[in-house]
């Protein structure tokens, strides 16, 4: 009995000299459990901050595309480029479709604003007085925004402001000369930029009956 307890006794002492004695493997098994036991809880903590950012990722996202849309819906109003051709054509469909004669497009100088570039147009149109109600309605509803102003309404068996008859259809009531400004934000070249300043005025541009 002796010995079964001096081996018990030194089969303990050996169990606790492996678990507590510096270098010995079983103290380095545990030292090196524990650290990654504390490297886990770690790197649990890091993955629960990182979830938040996770779940707001999807609303980042659908702010971006809706910012997007919202980019292109204004390079729609307000382009970048002058786009001269497409404008002529948005106010000749507008005329087409309202019945009425657009007699003429006449370009103005730019006129470079803080943000963005006025680009005006001298117009002269006639036809029925509600037609042409019905055309600078319109023109209010097209994509590019564009605005009108300094209305003169002439007699239609008149001329022009360059002394040109037109032949008047049956029916026109009503013949206007005004100003239709649409706008775009790239930077204008120096032709455009010198006429604005006081330049040479652009080359007047005529508009094809339909």
């Amino acid at each position: 009995m002796m010995q079964g307890l001096v081996a018990l006794a030194i089969a303990v002492i050996l169990v606790l000299a492996g678990l507590y004695v510096p270098l010995s493997p079983v103290a380095q098994e545990r030292s090196d459990y524990d650290k990654a036991v504390q490297k886990r809880a770690q790197l649990n903590q890091e993955v629960q901050q990182l979830s938040v950012y996770k779940q707001r990722y999807g609303e980042l996202k659908q702010q971006m595309d809706a910012l997007n849309k919202q980019l292109d819906t204004l390079k729609t109003i307000v382009p970048e480029e002058k786009e001269v051709d497409e404008f002529i054509r948005q106010i000749q469909g507008a005329a087409s479709a309202s019945n009425v004669q657009l007699r003429r497009l006449t370009s103005l100088p730019i006129v470079p604003r803080d943000y963005h570039y006025e680009m005006p147009f001298e117009a002269q149109a006639d036809g029925p007085y509600f037609n042409m109600l019905d055309f600078f309605s319109r023109l209010s509803r097209l994509s590019r925004i564009i605005n009108v102003g300094d209305l003169q309404f002439d007699d239609p068996t008149g001329t022009s402001a360059k002394g040109t008859k037109y032949p008047i259809r049956p029916g026109t009531t009503v013949s206007g000369i005004f100003t239709v400004t649409t706008f775009f934000t790239k930077p204008a070249d120096t032709t455009a930029t010198a006429g604005a300043a006081g330049g040479p005025k652009a080359t007047g541009q005529a508009v094809k009956k339909p």
